[in-house]
């Protein structure tokens, strides 16, 4: 054989085991695929099916006392399965709270809002008057109608906005229409 032919040969076999062993580093170093996602589902614990369960209660509770109605303490007809009632209360957590922020009147207690209420303090009008919040609440319209925020919160200028229609809205299905506002009344087309 010819040595130019023998050096070739050579080079061709060297690289040939040099490509080998760089394929054998590389399928070494290449990481293993991840493992393949299990489709079982976490398992809760009582104390985890419990706390979810009591979170979603007391929203619905929240809500429901700010529109002043009777507390939900049981499902009427609760699943078998503990983990099951979750999405259960979640739902009456959601349909709670979108009736509460959604008051029956709730244009018309905006529009008596915008002329009884003090513009530098909004919901939380204090004209030291005798009238409080921002639809203007003296303190025997709060005791008969929003008596627990009264005594958990003070007056009406500190309770939220849905909390003092939602009085206010007790007090329009009490019978009283929109009386207790005779003028704002009058300019918002109430009375």
């Amino acid at each position: 054989m010819h040595p130019k032919f023998t050096v070739a040969f050579a080079c061709a076999c060297a690289l040939g085991v040099a490509l080998a062993g760089a394929a054998t580093i590389r399928a070494d170093s290449t990481p293993e695929p991840p493992p393949e996602p299990t489709t079982t589902e976490p398992q809760w614990t009582q104390r985890d099916i419990q706390r979810e369960i009591d979170r979603y209660r007391h929203e619905t509770w929240r809500w429901q006392r700010t529109m002043g109605r009777t507390l939900t303490r049981q499902l009427k007809d609760p699943p078998a399965d503990a983990q099951a009632k979750i999405p259960v209360w979640q739902r009456v957590a959601l349909k709670t709270r979108m009736r509460a922020q959604n008051p029956p009147h709730r244009r018309q207690w905006l529009c008596l809002h915008r002329y009884e209420r003090n513009p530098m303090q909004g919901w939380a009008t204090n004209t030291g008057n005798g009238y409080y919040g921002g639809l203007q609440m003296d303190l025997g319209f709060q005791r008969s109608y929003g008596r627990q925020l009264l005594a958990r919160k003070g007056t009406a200028d500190h309770w939220t906005a849905l909390e003092q229609m939602w009085v206010a809205e007790r007090a329009l299905q009490a019978g009283r229409g929109f009386w207790p506002w005779p003028t704002t009344g009058r300019y918002c087309g109430l009375l």
